[in-house]
């Protein structure tokens, strides 16, 4: 039996894809405009909103940005930002758990300097945009409103004669 100091690996270290292919497989990822992204873009665009995007003088570099609603957004990726994490790092090696793990810790750093900074922080995640783009635009919309941007009548409008289209 192992002592108590030891550490026993549970999972393979090694991983599947030789360090060329993983190279090249994770030079391909993007960083910024990504599909979700450009979908998010699209909707802010039929609500006819002016925004700015990747912000690096914000903590984290927002998707999009309301400066002067101080409304931050962001799009995340389901895996690269561990939507419900805890229920499938068990799977994966140990430097991807702890890059993932990193990865949060990092993204609530950057919104708790936000919301101290008087910002309102938005995170939409990959799977809720993808797959249901209606309610990320409603959410959209009603963040608007809510942060006095927009009457709710004009913004029904636009979205009803967008649908038109």
């Amino acid at each position: 039996m192992a002592a108590a100091s030891e550490k026993i690996a549970l999972r393979p270290s090694r991983d599947i894809m030789s360090p060329e292919k993983r190279s090249a497989l994770m030079s391909r990822i993007r960083g910024k405009d990504t599909g979700p992204e450009k979908l998010m873009a699209d909707m802010l665009l039929s609500l006819n909103v002016e925004y700015e995007s990747h912000c690096s003088d914000l903590p984290g570099r927002p998707d999009f940005v309301f400066r002067q609603l101080k409304l931050a957004i962001f799009v995340d990726g389901d895996f690269w930002h561990g939507w419900r994490f805890s229920v499938w790092r068990h799977k994966l090696t140990g430097g991807w758990e702890q890059k993932i793990e990193q990865t949060r810790r990092r993204d609530a750093r950057n919104h708790a300097r936000l919301r101290r900074a008087g910002w309102t922080v938005v995170r939409f995640w990959e799977h809720s945009v993808k797959k249901n783009p209606t309610f990320c635009k409603l959410k959209l919309a009603s963040l608007l409103i809510k942060k006095g941007r927009e009457s709710p009548r004009k913004v029904i409008d636009r979205c009803e004669a967008q649908k038109k289209k």
